[in-house]
């Protein structure tokens, strides 16, 4: 019987998550320009309580984004809530009622280069694929908060 291969390395000192969170009933919110800047002002002060977002795509009903904790930041549940409270706020500023998220998100932690870069490309993809756009380079809420993250545990 042959035996499993261990993974070449794991973030340990600083996890990355590929995290996914969804609209409350799958509400066509978030591919806008104004949930777009909301979402991007609040990672960029989220580096302030050492919370590193990397790269991200919104969808209309859901975001993906990869996300890096490291020891004594928030932890990701508070973040993710802290999140989505800054982003409902900017929602009913616009006349948007709540409920705005489902309750929960899903998380993955990554073990390796080649596991981001396969859910990096599946998610950049994501915008072609359901139709709302021809090309990866045309959707536009999509990027990258911190490009120079990969200082604490790889390219996010």
């Amino acid at each position: 019987m042959q035996r499993l291969t261990r993974l070449k390395w794991v973030y340990t000192e600083t996890p990355v998550y590929f995290i996914t969170a969804v609209t409350h009933a799958r509400r066509r919110i978030l591919a806008n320009n104004e949930a777009h800047a909301a979402f991007r002002k609040y990672c960029r002060a989220a580096h302030d309580h050492g919370v590193l977002v990397g790269r991200y795509v919104l969808m209309p009903d859901h975001l993906h984004a990869f996300v890096c904790i490291p020891p004594g930041a928030l932890g990701l549940s508070e973040w993710l809530k802290s999140m989505k409270n800054a982003m409902s706020k900017c929602w009913r500023s616009y006349g948007i009622a709540a409920p705005h998220w489902q309750k929960g998100f899903f998380d993955h932690l990554l073990r390796s280069d080649e596991s981001h870069a396969e859910k990096w490309k599946y998610v950049r993809e994501n915008p072609v694929r359901a139709g709302l756009c021809n090309a990866v380079e045309e959707w536009p809420y999509a990027g990258q908060i911190m490009p120079d993250a990969n200082a604490l545990g790889g390219d996010l």
